[in-house]
């Protein structure tokens, strides 16, 4: 098969039902290609327990996406290519994909994120402006989410410098639609970022992926302003759990908007006031890339699928351990005694079927099934 059919594979695979990044990631270790693991989908999805035919993404979808991702000027990058932004790549999982738009060697740089509140006060825009041009001068790319107020101001500071959009729609998709010219303006002088397909419109679980991807760019992230509740304080979580530093800046214990990142400083976060803060704390690049070099899962030898189909008895040890409380795999490794490739299995099987949940810290947990209707029976 060539390079390019597995590439038409791999997106075929991610675009369709239940897969998610996990699931992709373990699917290519289980069976050494995309084309084999997309033939395999319809029977893994049967013996999770799945009734009718899982929905795979067919040829004419991926060749009407890949079309529309040429003709919009666009590029679609997997996450083992050289072009995939090292720190991102390093994120467990890693995103299968991105699409972009301008500049994405701009992410081969130390990066970091700035974000903050939408309803951000004059001061905490200021403030975000300030940091954005000192990180600019000092070559770094500030990576944000496009959105009003902070992430706004973040950008507008850094476009001559150097300055990476994150959004939670299409590539093609101006969200909010006041920053238009900013968005095409990034394009020119920056680079757009997305792992949706062209022509999604932005939905509200569409962004805590968005919130995901742009702390794994980065080496660490600054919250400027954050309510107590506000995607800010998921991307700053997000941040903790792919290993990255996150600072913040201390704000007016009477505004709501402080909230956030004055309760940020409380866990230990770093104190920024400074550009100076955020570059002392910010560890080397070249050391963060030898971690993604000798940690990211592409290393490890593939999982050999004809030896790794569970018996009936693994697979019960297995579903034994699950219920709708969280655990992660290791758990079940600890528990069950069986290996890692059969567990995984497994969890596949049940993912596809869709009777398994995935948190984004790693948990799996069993979606319960839903009470029988009498009066439908």
């Amino acid at each position: 098969m060539s390079n390019m059919q597995e590439r038409h594979a791999r997106l075929a695979l991610i675009r369709s039902e239940n897969v998610g990044p996990v699931t992709f990631h373990d699917l290519l270790k289980h069976y050494g290609s995309a084309q084999a693991a997309y033939d395999a989908l319809p029977d893994l999805a049967q013996r999770g327990g799945r009734k009718r035919p899982i929905k795979r993404a067919s040829k004419r979808d991926v060749d009407t996406e890949w079309a529309r991702i040429e003709k919009l000027g666009a590029t679609l990058t997997f996450f083992d290519e050289p072009q995939f932004p090292p720190l991102l790549a390093q994120a467990d999982p890693s995103p299968p994909l991105i699409i972009s738009k301008g500049n994405l060697s701009l992410l081969s740089r130390s990066c970091v994120a700035m974000v903050g509140a939408r309803n951000a006060s004059v001061a905490g825009r200021r403030m975000a402006s300030d940091l954005a041009t000192g990180l600019g001068k000092n070559n770094i790319t500030v990576v944000s989410g496009l959105a009003r107020g902070i992430d706004t101001a973040c950008h507008q500071a850094s476009l001559d410098t150097g300055t990476c959009a994150v959004i939670a729609g299409g590539i093609d998709n101006y969200y909010p639609p006041e920053n238009q010219a900013l968005q095409d303006a990034i394009v020119e002088r920056g680079v757009l970022i997305s792992e949706m397909p062209p022509g999604t419109k932005p939905q509200g679980r569409h962004f805590p992926k968005r919130n995901r991807l742009i702390s794994g760019i980065a080496a660490g992230v600054v919250v400027v302003e954050a309510a107590l509740r506000s995607g800010s304080l998921i991307t700053a979580r997000y941040a903790l759990e792919q290993n990255r530093d996150v600072m913040a800046v201390p704000g007016s214990p009477l505004d709501p908007r402080a909230k956030g990142n004055n309760d940020l400083l409380r866990q230990g976060a770093v104190f920024v006031e400074t550009v100076d803060d955020i570059l002392a704390a910010l560890p080397p690049l070249n050391a963060l890339k030898e971690t993604h070099l000798s940690q990211h899962f592409r290393e490890e030898p593939p999982m050999p699928h004809q030896n790794a189909d569970p018996t009936n008895n693994e697979r019960k040890a297995i579903l034994e351990c699950l219920g709708p409380v969280p655990l992660h795999r290791d758990e079940i490794v600890q528990h069950t005694g069986l290996p890692l490739s059969t567990i995984s299995i497994v969890l596949i099987e049940l993912e596809l079927s869709g009777h398994l949940y995935r948190e984004t810290g790693g948990g799996i947990a069993l979606i319960p099934t839903p009470p029988i209707n009498q009066s439908e029976t």
